[in-house]
């Protein structure tokens, strides 16, 4: 709708499907975010159209939101925000990048962050605190109450990327003593406020508050309503420490195939719980930072960062990238008078490097997931490296025979066959070693191998291929 009350075509075809599908026409048939809609929000934005913000934005969950945000511009973000007031979620902001749920933020007024964190469970209102500036984020903690202030700033004080940062601190913790009705009436007594927005389990815990086990709401049902919680609690319940990293924690859940697991102090005090949505967000996050290391991009980069920002941060590895091609080129030019005196072999050299460099980027890939997930230790890595070892070998044959035929068709010359084999055979067993040694390596010295690996393999088998394929070439046809 336009400022002036007249609705345009694209707003009144909303209107008529909001009738039929309400929240889900934010997305079109392929799960896409639909353009009319998002230039509907815009328009009720730009009008001040408070009623219609509401009609379109109310109904969407949280994670809609967050991606409806992110396609809108940088001025029309917090203005929406605004206009929802206290109908907006701001769980939705743990739904954005880093950049744009600090742009955002930026643009708020402490009383509208104050709302908007008193409203959320404890891991989602630290996720979106612990992005603010100090002086900001001590300002909206003095405007909480006492008793939320406490525990927001003891999951700040752990250390980022832990379990404390985590978990959520809103759980049910009952004594020894009480019965599975007793725990039945209470959920049924409480108000829902009190109680979490959705749980598991509840936690056994002694006067001291220390845990000692839990029981399943499954089971809890299936109890007679006389029996003692203590009777029917799992007391071998995995735990995590709050200082424990999210990364270690995330591999818990996947290799124990868990829905939630306790958190402990150092004193094995209960002091929250971790639920397996947080934990999907955790995977997702290491899996994206993973595939940008290896590509040589900074973990952090966002697509709603500014050019600038994003220029600055590849230009450290483009510049190491050029060194190592520097490097690999020098070996060229020691063989400068071959390559005058025979063409071909300045046509096929960058074959065999290539080659090899596509079998080291392969095995380099492997390595560095399973040094991740720790499939890879030192327990089975002399079987693995064999294991490339022979890969490489077995594909160095078939792509010596392919490439020393092609060759010697392409230049009419017999004798270049063996001398392409021969060089492909020994820089596929380059990029195996090279793929699988220096993640290892890197692994042992504590720097992330997916982040350095991919320029010293590159740089390997580019000095073994142009290296071993024109020594090759100089012995077999008495170049000088």
């Amino acid at each position: 709708m336009h400022p002036c009350g007249r609705q345009t075509d694209s707003d009144m075809a909303l209107d008529r499907e909001e009738l039929e599908t309400g929240p889900e026409i934010f997305r079109d048939e392929a799960g896409e975010p639909r353009t009319d809609f998002v230039a509907s929000v815009e328009t009720a934005v730009a009008g001040g159209d408070a009623a219609r913000a509401h009609d379109l934005v109310g109904a969407l969950h949280e994670a809609d939101v967050g991606a409806l945000l992110e396609l809108l511009d940088h001025e029309t973000r917090p203005k929406l925000i605004e206009l929802m007031g206290a109908d907006f979620d701001f769980a939705a902001l743990t739904e954005v990048g880093e950049t744009t749920r600090e742009d955002i933020l930026e643009e708020l007024p402490v009383e509208t962050l104050v709302e908007g964190v008193r409203d959320l469970e404890s891991d989602d209102a630290v996720a979106i605190l612990e992005t603010l500036e100090p002086d900001e984020q001590a300002e909206v903690l003095e405007a909480l109450p006492a008793h939320e202030r406490v525990v927001l700033r003891r999951s700040l004080n752990y250390p980022e990327d832990s379990a404390g940062r985590l978990m959520q601190t809103t759980l049910i913790a009952i004594p020894t003593f009480w019965t599975a009705g007793q725990v039945l009436d209470f959920f049924l007594e409480t108000d829902p406020d009190i109680l979490p927005d959705s749980f598991f389990e509840v936690f056994v815990v002694d006067p001291g508050y220390r845990l000692l086990g839990t029981v399943f709401l499954d089971a809890l049902v299936r109890a007679r309503p006389n029996r003692r919680v203590d009777e029917i609690m799992q007391a071998d319940r995995r735990r995590v420490t709050a200082t424990e990293e999210s990364a270690e924690v995330a591999r818990i859940f996947e290799r124990y195939n868990l829905v939630s697991v306790p958190v402990v102090d150092e004193a094995e005090r209960l002091v929250g719980v971790i639920t397996i949505d947080d934990i999907v967000d955790v995977l997702q996050e290491a899996a994206s930072e993973e595939i940008k290391a290896l590509g040589g991009v900074n973990p952090e980069e966002e697509l709603s960062d500014d050019f600038w920002q994003t220029a600055k941060s590849r230009f450290l590895w483009l510049l190491i990238n050029l060194g190592t091609a520097i490097v690999a080129s020098s070996v060229l030019w020691l063989f400068e008078s071959q390559l005058q005196q025979m063409v071909a072999l300045a046509v096929l050299a960058p074959i065999v490097a290539s080659q090899g460099g596509n079998s080291a980027t392969q095995t380099m890939t492997v390595a560095v997931r399973a040094l991740a997930t720790r499939e890879l230790s030192r327990s089975n890595a002399t079987r693995v490296i064999l294991r490339e070892l022979a890969a490489g070998a077995v594909n160095g044959l078939g792509f010596g025979l392919i490439t020393g035929v092609v060759a010697a068709n392409w230049f009419q010359n017999i004798g270049i066959a063996p001398v392409m084999a021969l060089a492909m055979f020994t820089n596929l067993i380059a990029g195996a070693l090279g793929g699988i040694l220096v993640p290892l390596t890197l692994d042992r010295w504590k720097i992330d191998p997916a982040v350095s690996s991919s320029a010293f393999v590159t740089t390997v088998t580019d000095v073994v291929g142009y290296g071993a394929f024109l020594s090759i070439a100089t012995l077999w046809f008495h170049l000088s």
